[in-house]
């Protein structure tokens, strides 16, 4: 199977892979170190991850990566991403398209590909306002309500999983210093998840919180010298957040920091509705740490009491969190377990496996 995967980058993201990639003078010099670094491993496919050399990758939205590309190539000009990403999987001679990115490239863009392309297949796990996908193959995602939204607007959509990195089994055989970590957005959309922020925070006195927080344009504009003159309080970070905020942490930073972690907070977007599973769920269990995260419809192997545990209100959380650092390190055996149980089940192998057999059934 000629794979091709296209991922996307998130905004705060890029400035640290620009960092790490700053002598990188070449397209597979700078793929290299953004896959080697791990960020959004969980949805790349065994093939990519194992550099198979009938597998491709690359970050369609990747200006510097995909212009470095397009010169090696002897394209001339300053070809518009779509073009050179359409031209990629020509010379690849794709057969299957996963696209990880597919509101950027949604079904207008699968109506340009290539003859060699038999099967599309795109990930969203999202609400995606007027996002027209129905020229995919397949939908795939792990929450069903919003596959079910898919189904509904005439799309394919299919249950699919994200997958352990290998590598996190690295991390997390040490000591644990910080008590409780949340990593995560902070903005508009987080509301629920902001009041929980703000009730764990008062945890802060007596043991070791972390919060990295990739907060909001309007959210730092609020925070801004500029901003607190203006009528923004409700998008400012309450005190007691705002004191103990970091900045966001991404790929290997972000599994060292679970690693060293005894609990991670996790709480859903407003849009998610009762469907469980973020990347975070998965993230924390594949290091080591305890997920306390709330409650709703959790994908098979993470079960309140067996694997994590769940809260109901702010209060609850902040409660639950408690008893569980009173009693460490009683929940670091559930923590444990849920180690063992998500990596038999969630493994790259068991992800590759599925996808292979859709490609079969679509």
């Amino acid at each position: 199977m000629r794979l091709f995967q296209n991922s996307g980058l998130y905004p705060s993201y890029l400035a640290r892979l620009n960092q790490l990639a700053a002598d990188a003078s070449s397209f597979e010099a700078r793929r290299q170190i953004f896959l080697n670094d791990r960020f959004g491993a969980l949805h790349f496919l065994k093939p990519v991850l194992e550099g198979e050399a009938e597998a491709f990758f690359t970050n369609g939205d990747d200006e510097i990566l995909q212009r470095q590309w397009a010169r090696e190539q002897g394209i001339p000009g300053k070809p518009v991403l779509e073009n050179i990403l359409l031209a990629q999987i020509e010379h690849h001679r794709t057969e299957v398209f996963y696209n990880l990115d597919p509101v950027r490239y949604p079904s207008a863009f699968v109506g340009k590909l290539p003859g060699c392309v038999k099967k599309t297949f795109c990930w969203r796990a999202a609400p995606s306002g007027n996002a027209d996908l129905t020229a995919y193959g397949a939908v795939l995602g792990n929450f069903p309500s919003i596959l079910e939204s898919w189904r509904r607007i005439g799309c394919r959509a299919e249950l699919f999983f994200p997958a352990l990195d290998p590598i996190m089994d690295q991390y997390g055989h040490d000591d644990r210093p910080i008590d409780v970590l949340f990593v995560g957005g902070y903005s508009r959309h987080h509301t629920a998840r902001a009041r929980t922020l703000e009730q764990v925070a008062s945890l802060a006195s007596t043991y070791q919180i972390v919060y990295c927080l990739d907060a909001s344009r309007l959210t730092k504009f609020a925070e801004s010298t500029i901003g607190a003159w203006l009528p923004l309080q409700k998008h400012r970070r309450p005190a007691a957040i705002a004191k103990i905020a970091e900045p966001p942490v991404f790929g290997r930073q972000l599994y060292e920091l679970i690693g060293s972690s005894k609990i991670v907070l996790n709480g859903a977007i407003d849009m998610a509705g009762t469907d469980r599973g973020n990347m975070r769920c998965f993230e924390t269990m594949g290091c080591g740490a305890l997920l306390v995260s709330d409650s709703g419809g959790y994908p098979p192997g993470l079960q309140a009491g067996v694997t994590m545990e769940t809260y109901d209100s702010p209060e609850q959380a902040t409660e639950i969190i408690a008893k569980c650092l009173q009693e460490w390190p009683k929940p670091a055996a559930v923590a444990a377990r849920a180690r063992s149980r998500v990596a038999e089940a969630y493994s790259k192998a068991s992800q590759w496996k599925h996808f292979a057999d859709l490609v079969a059934l679509i």
